[in-house]
């Protein structure tokens, strides 16, 4: 009688016909300029900016001079809080030239959590935007920093922001105690090449190069300090997933904060020499839809809200998607329809998912060119190149069998260093044989594909943007009116979660109502934090030894509102 065939356990780990890069990112660069110095390498269309390979050398270079020139030096922070644009680009490569930290700062922050990430990160440099959208950034600036309206420039003292030395605006217009950016960028005459040079060829390709803040569950978003090693490498190996060559064209609408756009867009196309292209600031269907007409575009990235607003546009029809064969499709599950339509409306035969977190650079597993639809709508594909994956039982650590549900970890090179500052939450994040911990439950198959079912933490993810109740919860305990507060998620069928906040006033508050909590939380939290629904209570639902019952709060607020479809 044949023996049954061995049950084997959720762990997989991925090889690669080509080595990791063992360098830096400044030069990983100047070896893509040499090899490639006439290739478009960024468009920057809102700002009708079109260089190429050696063009955009250039322009890092000066950048670098002149950060060198204000007195940044290795090690230092330097903060970016700004949408889409070149200058971000240019600050991203002239930092890691020269050792500096970048600090990526969510262009939808508020007050209070730039506050928090300039002191946390001790940031001495922030360059910033004068607005976006609905966010003043300078008079947010000058509200924490009214020192900068009696300061010269880089010589800020401010009591609120006691790190923060120097502010560059990259508005034309003149701002009290703040470099314009072109007068910053003249000061690179100051200082020659060779000190950019001398000070790259120091630099170790695990020396910490960005840091980028995700929620974390304890109230406060936390640091993922990142290495030239992780993301180099995580950028190459999703743009090698796709096939990229020299000769790609990406359109990229993501966030540059996010490792999406910063990563997997900008040095996904730096290691093969291909184009980036920015169709605006922000995310604007028709804009997306015009650059992949207008610039050739073979590969575009989104989240699936991004691909259903451009599947609904009045332009779609008239788009020419010839050039476009792949692309990434991340952020949040995609509907099979959806799948469905940009392979065979959009001509994106190769779109293939990523998974990941900001803590791994951000891609741990991806799906392949020739996955079945069903594979790319059900899973988040197979580990990466140079990776590993395993699915533990949460209780006690030990690896389950293929097919059980247990908690996703990832080891190898795209494991962060550290959360900036923070070795508790490091320490319960990477456990002692390397493993980072993702929080999110998920199951493995036999031929190794990871789906991911559920999370362990109560994270909402709200229209591709994660989001951490406790945050929420600890920003409106602040309120006066408020005793105890807990916030959830539920279903919405535009952004997949929104949230709901249970509120229980003090004995004292008197009336209050959602919208009065709402107005409190504009312009103080992200937009997207700011719950949708409130719901006053006396009580919230407790276990025998007092401990609050989200999914019963989940599934009270499902039905209240009608949402059980």
């Amino acid at each position: 009688m044949a023996s049954p065939a061995p049950i084997l356990p959720s762990y997989t780990s991925s090889t690669a016909d080509k080595p990791l890069l063992g360098m830096t990112i400044g030069d990983k660069l100047d070896q893509i300029v040499a090899q490639y110095p006439d290739n478009d390498a960024l468009i920057s269309l809102h700002q009708n900016i079109h260089w190429n390979y050696r063009q955009l050398q250039e322009e890092v270079n000066r950048c670098a001079r002149a950060l060198l020139a204000i007195g940044v030096k290795k090690g230092d922070r330097v903060g970016i809080w700004a949408p889409n644009c070149s200058e971000w680009t240019l600050t991203q490569f002239a930092t890691a030239k020269i050792g500096a930290i970048l600090v990526n700062i969510n262009p939808s922050y508020r007050t209070h959590e730039l506050d928090y990430a300039l002191n946390q990160s001790g940031a001495r440099f922030l360059i910033t935007a004068n607005q976006f959208k609905s966010s003043d950034y300078t008079a947010m600036l000058f509200e924490l920093a009214p020192e900068l309206n009696h300061c010269t420039e880089g010589q800020l003292t401010s009591e609120k922001l006691p790190d923060l030395e120097c502010v560059i605006n990259l508005s034309t217009d003149k701002h009290n105690g703040m470099w314009r950016w072109a007068d910053f960028i003249n000061e690179a005459n100051k200082v020659s090449q060779t000190d950019v040079d001398d000070l790259q060829a120091t630099l170790q390709f695990d020396d910490p190069i960005n840091i980028q803040y995700t929620s974390g569950t304890t109230g406060f978003p936390k640091g993922a300090t990142l290495s030239h090693h992780n993301i180099l490498n995580n950028g190459f190996f999703v743009a090698e997933s796709m096939g990229f060559t020299s000769e790609d064209r990406l359109v990229i609408p993501v966030p540059l904060y996010h490792c999406f756009g910063m990563v997997m867009g900008n040095l996904g196309c730096m290691t093969h020499g291909a184009t980036m292209i920015y169709p605006d600031e922000g995310f604007d269907p028709g804009k997306v839809l015009k650059a992949v007409h207008e610039q050739k575009a073979t590969a575009l990235y989104g989240v699936p809200t991004m691909f259903i607003a451009e599947l609904e546009h009045p332009d779609f029809a008239s788009t020419d998607f010839s050039t476009l064969r792949t692309g990434i499709m991340a952020g949040s599950i995609c509907p099979a329809e959806i799948m469905k339509q940009v392979i065979n409306k959009m001509n994106m035969k190769g779109v293939q998912i990523a998974y990941g977190m900001t803590e791994t650079s951000p891609v741990s597993t991806q799906t392949g060119a020739n996955d079945s639809i069903e594979k790319r709508v059900s899973t988040v594909g197979r580990t990466q190149p140079h990776l590993e994956s395993k699915i533990v039982d949460p209780g006690n650590g030990d690896i389950l069998p293929r097919g059980e549900i247990g908690e996703l970890c990832t080891r190898g090179y795209s494991v962060m260093l550290k959360y900036w500052k923070n070795e508790k939450a490091t320490e319960e994040a990477i456990d002692d044989s390397g493993w980072m911990h993702t929080g999110d439950l998920a199951t493995m198959d036999d031929e190794g594909y990871i789906q991911i079912v559920g999370r362990i933490k109560d994270m909402v993810i709200r229209g591709g943007e994660n989001v951490y109740p406790k945050e929420i919860e600890e920003f409106l305990y602040a309120h006066p009116a408020i005793s105890e507060v807990q916030v959830t998620g539920v279903p919405d069928k535009k952004y997949g979660e929104e949230l709901i906040a249970w509120v229980k006033l003090n004995s004292s508050a008197g009336e209050i109502t959602g919208e009065e909590l709402r107005d409190y939380c504009k312009g103080k939290i992200t937009h997207f934090k700011i719950p949708r629904y409130f719901k006053f209570v006396d009580e919230f639902p407790m276990t025998v030894t007092g401990k609050i019952q989200k999914f019963k709060m989940r599934e009270i607020s499902i039905q209240e509102l009608g949402l059980d479809e």
